[in-house]
């Protein structure tokens, strides 16, 4: 199964059914099922501008609460979601680049420690 590294929090927001866009500098003719990896790195700064930019972009009802820094598993799969398309242009608040990949059916699974790596990468079983 293919996976896709993605820093925390914005892996948890994906697997959390709340971003329904990643975006990416590179297009992907990829469809169906992926696993989502969450990258080890992860700096507090980072981790501070995620919640700035949920408090400046969503409405304060739809706003998704995130788990401490310190809570937010890295260096592992997280969970799973569907890709659906990929676009150049989008109305989503999640979209912010040049390509999106349109993401649907997310899903938390349990936390497995696995290195990572650039694009897609396979995953065993």
């Amino acid at each position: 199964m293919k996976a896709l590294s993605v820093r925390q929090p914005w892996a948890w927001l994906i697997v959390n059914g709340f971003k329904d866009i990643e975006n990416r500098t590179w297009s992907t003719r990829q469809r169906g099922t992926i696993l989502v990896h969450a990258s080890q790195g992860m700096t507090r700064r980072e981790y501070q501008e995620v919640v700035m930019f949920l408090v400046t972009s969503l409405p304060a009802a739809t706003r998704p609460h995130l788990p401490p820094f310190e809570d937010l598993e890295r260096g592992g799969i997280v969970g799973q979601v569907d890709i659906v398309d990929c676009v150049t242009d989008s109305t989503s608040p999640w979209y912010m680049g040049a390509v999106g990949f349109v993401l649907a059916n997310a899903q938390t699974l349990p936390f497995r420690p696995l290195k990572g790596a650039l694009g897609f990468f396979e995953v065993s079983p």
